[in-house]
């Protein structure tokens, strides 16, 4: 069934992503959930299959100008996406397919090996996106094991040669349906050609094991939510099965960015919009109010006559854009302002008010005493006829 999450969401890209950026996000993705690399993990799976989905869609310009134009709506009427890879180009995806086995020591790449990459979040509010900051970022790799420098054995000792794959470290399997036939990971020895009789102490065999670190990470300016910041060099080593003692090319950190939402403004882009109370007053005869801003307050003369929705623009003052650094712009939505209560002073006013303009109100209110007065009184009191007598109690 086809996603209904936004394609942009699922890739973490902006709206403005070229295609080398789609591209690179979708490899990313499809890499981290492979099912080969995930084996019986249905999230894994629906997660590369919806990466799948959206890069279809967003890799195609037609189909991108029409889902950005309808959204969802507009590809249903031209058919669900459907993922076949047929808008990649054919070196793309045998590059991709190299990379997603090359960590479960398949496929004939000869190219060097490299470590997966890794991802934390970091949040921030918008001033932190107005300067730039720098946050600190703890995480856990995988490291080469000091003990057996990678190779899963026991000091002094050697594995021994797998007869699945006759010590080749790969068989031939099918995949994605029987559309292809391709070279993947022993399942015995998981790509060694090995298998470890007497493992390392350290690392349990696994040539691997767990490390906290902690980095300071420059967050740029004008940065986006869902964006990421890559750390070239901070993610994990080549895995054992490629390369036991860790030589090759380590993976990248990325590190996530979140941006808070704030109590007043609202972002759009590069540009930020605040809602501004207006008095009746106010709005009818002009004023100089104080607007505020990331910065110092921006005073903004308000004409007469302004009207409820009516924006008003103070350019410089929203957002910088995080490759040329330009401010985008600050929206003042002028609300009219109607108060829940006035006085009897203002209310006569605004009595007169109406009378001068030939506008119906309701009646003035008499509180709710007089609410309750008028309800018991009788409404038709019976006066006295002429010449009837009255009774004592009326004298």
């Amino acid at each position: 069934m086809p996603s209904t999450r936004d394609y942009y969401e699922i890739l973490s890209v902006e709206r403005t992503a070229d295609d080398e950026e789609i591209k690179r996000a979708y490899r990313r993705l499809a890499m981290k959930y492979h099912p080969d690399r995930n084996p019986n993990d249905p999230e894994a799976e629906a997660r590369f299959k919806e990466a799948a989905e959206a890069y279809e869609v967003l890799s195609d310009p037609a189909t991108r100008q029409r889902y950005d134009q309808f959204g969802h709506e507009g590809l249903r009427s031209a058919g669900a996406a459907s993922h076949d890879f047929s808008r990649m180009d054919v070196q793309d995806i045998f590059s991709m397919f190299q990379d997603i086995f090359a960590g479960v020591g398949g496929g004939t790449s000869r190219r060097t090996a490299r470590g997966y990459d890794l991802e934390t979040v970091v949040s921030l509010d918008l001033q932190d996106v107005l300067h730039g900051c720098e946050r600190d970022v703890e995480f856990t790799r995988v490291d080469v094991c000091d003990t057996c420098a990678g190779s899963g054995s026991r000091p002094g000792t050697k594995p021994s040669r797998c007869e699945t794959c006759a010590g080749q470290g790969k068989v031939q399997q099918s995949g994605l349906g029987g559309m292809f036939r391709m070279v993947t990971a022993c399942p015995t020895c998981r790509g060694r050609g090995t298998i470890i009789r007497e493992p390392c102490e350290a690392c349990r065999g696994k040539g691997r094991v767990p490390r906290n670190r902690a980095l300071s990470v420059r967050i740029p300016a004008g940065i986006a939510d869902g964006q990421a910041v890559r750390i070239q060099g901070e993610g994990e080593p080549p895995p054992p099965e490629a390369s036991p003692s860790g030589q090759g090319v380590r993976g990248d950190l990325h590190v996530v960015v979140r941006v808070k939402e704030h109590a007043h403004f609202r972002r759009e882009g590069d540009h930020l919009i605040i809602e501004l109370p207006l008095s009746f007053a106010r709005a009818a005869l002009g004023a100089e109010v104080d607007v505020p801003t990331l910065e110092d307050p921006h005073t903004l003369t308000i004409p007469r006559g302004t009207q409820h929705g009516h924006v008003f623009k103070v350019s410089g003052q929203g957002l910088p854009n995080l490759r040329t650094g330009r401010r985008g712009d600050l929206g003042v939505v002028v609300r009219i302002d109607i108060p829940r209560k006035v006085s009897k002073e203002q209310e006569d006013l605004l009595r007169r008010y109406a009378e001068l303009d030939e506008q119906s109100v309701l009646p003035e209110s008499h509180g709710l005493f007089g609410k309750i007065r008028d309800a018991l009184s009788p409404k038709d009191a019976r006066k006295p006829r002429k010449n009837e007598p009255r009774k004592e109690g009326d004298r």
